[in-house]
């Protein structure tokens, strides 16, 4: 069950202009299941994203890397779940070509203007004829406003549609931000088993996107963590059509209200694949505060959040607050001082001076890992930076999900 999820209501999930969304059925996985989703863009639209680091990436990640850096005018957006076309070789990388140049003459499109993305089973060759043949029907299926089924459509093992959606002023006007994202398992940063697509109907110019894309991926879906796995096909993707006549411009009052809405739109879609994790019940924000820079900060961060002895504890609601300290000793920080060290679980302090804080109850630690969230905090003392990651805990259900993924 996720933990703490919200989905918004259908009137409150709202359309983007110049964004057309189309779904259809191919049945790559199980018949019936919407698993074809595309995006279509209305020209002047500005499109950029960022990828999984896996050496092993998927044959989809690899054009959308390549027409992007191209500078094409990208239009469109083709997605498959059920199949992840990773681990298919130059049979695999042609057969992602194929499918986009399909998309590309439904919509009278160049193929370099179609960015296509594939989720699911690694290794498996991808089945272009079910595909080729429901792309005409989801282009038949364009629309305004179908955020909501396309975030149905893109999930595999997600048990509930990740959707959000907000609206800004800005110089008088409305500007719009919505998005959905997927993700479940094999959840790890740079990226997670994911894919994210957001969109907003204000202008903003290509390279100011591209570094702005980075920028919020790093403050997003790139601090969380489920299993420690970064998966083939990871792809996170903002598209500004400009529709709303805003321009975001850095430096500008303007650009910052933008990208502070783009922003919270991300962290939420992030958050929620957290919350809806493989067998998740509990949602633990690891903030790690005085660090010397980022880099420490984040190794510290993740050595707790993807210790399996810590998440199995969480989920046992099982105060072994030594497991945390364990996790910092080994995170890598080499000339770490412990004895500067403070740990707290909630506003609990739990460890000082290198040792348990004498004031420290079990009772008090066992109060806040009965919470369905919960707050780790580590205090360096070492500088003035800080830096949040996301996680879950460990249960039997992730255990049994995993085993049973190509049943």
């Amino acid at each position: 069950m996720p933990v703490n999820f919200h989905i918004p209501d259908v009137k409150d999930i709202h359309l983007v202009a110049g964004v057309q969304i189309g779904i259809a059925s191919a049945g790559i996985k199980k018949p019936g299941k919407k698993d074809i989703t595309v995006f279509q863009f209305a020209p002047g639209t500005t499109v950029a994203g960022v990828f999984t680091t896996n050496r092993f990436c998927a044959a989809p990640v690899q054009i959308c890397k390549q027409r992007l850096t191209s500078g094409n005018d990208i239009r469109a957006l083709l997605i498959n779940t059920g199949n992840a076309n990773a681990g298919t070789g130059e049979t695999g990388y042609q057969n992602a070509l194929a499918t986009s140049a399909t998309l590309a003459n439904a919509l009278n499109l160049k193929e370099e203007q179609v960015l296509p993305f594939s989720t699911g089973v690694i290794l498996e060759p991808l089945p272009i004829d079910k595909i080729n043949a429901a792309i005409p029907t989801a282009v038949a299926n364009l629309a305004d406003n179908e955020w909501f089924n396309a975030a149905h459509s893109i999930m595999t093992t997600d048990t509930v549609p990740k959707v959000s959606s907000k609206q800004v002023k800005v110089d008088g006007k409305t500007v719009t931000v919505t998005g959905i994202s997927k993700g479940a398992g094999m959840i790890r940063p740079n990226m997670a088993t994911m894919l994210g697509y957001v969109a907003t109907d204000a202008k903003i110019a290509q390279q100011t996107l591209e570094k702005l894309t980075v920028a919020i991926a790093n403050q997003s879906f790139n601090r969380i963590t489920v299993d420690g796995d970064t998966s083939t096909n990871d792809s996170f993707i903002i598209a500004a059509t400009g529709q709303s006549g805003v321009e975001a411009i850095e430096g500008t009052a303007s650009f910052d209200i933008i990208a502070q809405a783009l922003t919270e739109i991300s962290r939420e879609l992030a958050q929620k694949i957290v919350r809806d994790a493989e067998g998740a019940t509990k949602f633990i924000t690891v903030q790690v505060e005085e660090a010397k820079n980022s880099e420490e900060a984040l190794k510290i961060a993740y050595a707790i959040a993807h210790s399996p002895l810590v998440k199995t504890a969480f989920f046992a609601s099982d105060p072994n607050l030594g497991r945390i300290l364990a996790a910092i000793g080994y995170a890598g920080v080499n000339d770490l001082d412990t004895s500067a060290l403070k740990l707290y679980l909630g506003d609990v302090l739990v460890a000082l001076n290198g040792g348990r804080n004498p004031e420290y109850r079990e009772e008090q630690g066992q109060a806040v890992m009965n919470e369905a969230e919960i707050l780790v905090r580590v205090v360096l003392g070492r500088g003035d930076i800080c830096e949040t990651v996301y996680t879950c805990d460990f249960s039997h259900d992730y255990v049994s999900i995993n085993a049973d993924y190509r049943s």
